[in-house]
């Protein structure tokens, strides 16, 4: 029996920078913090699920897939409201790439905006449609 989304598994350059942008700009919890094997493991907990995020110095900047490659493409965290965090993000010298819009997928988000992380991960943002917050989902 499925019991629900537990994590995903990315690389990151540096971990005092990933902790600031993710746990102290975006807002999730550093649940674990340890050494690792030609690194540092970080496990960061978003309340539905949790980024593990294996840290090496040596460690290239991201890639966007493309849509016709197979991967992932972006994470997404949701808020009650993206405009202040964009505010905060861009005073925190964040590279923004999109500015809050109306979301395409009406039926799952209201509006959304994109921004970069430290090693160049894209990141989207987002306000849950009205229906999905009628619904509780």
């Amino acid at each position: 029996m499925l019991l629900g989304f537990e994590h995903v598994g990315m690389t990151s350059s540096d971990p005092d920078r990933t902790i600031a942008f993710y746990c102290d700009l975006i807002g999730l919890r550093l649940a674990l913090r340890k050494p690792a094997s030609g690194g540092e493991l970080l496990f960061l907990d978003a309340g539905g699920g949790m980024l593990e995020i294996f840290c090496r110095s040596d460690a290239a900047g991201a890639s966007d897939v493309p849509p016709t490659q197979a991967g992932m493409r972006h994470l997404t965290f949701a808020f009650d409201n993206i405009d202040p965090l964009i505010g905060q993000l861009e005073a925190a010298g964040v590279e923004i790439v999109e500015r809050p819009r109306p979301a395409i997928n009406t039926e799952m988000l209201h509006r959304v905006a994109f921004v970069r992380d430290p090693d160049g991960i894209l990141v989207e943002l987002a306000e849950r449609s009205p229906s999905r917050l009628a619904a509780g989902s």
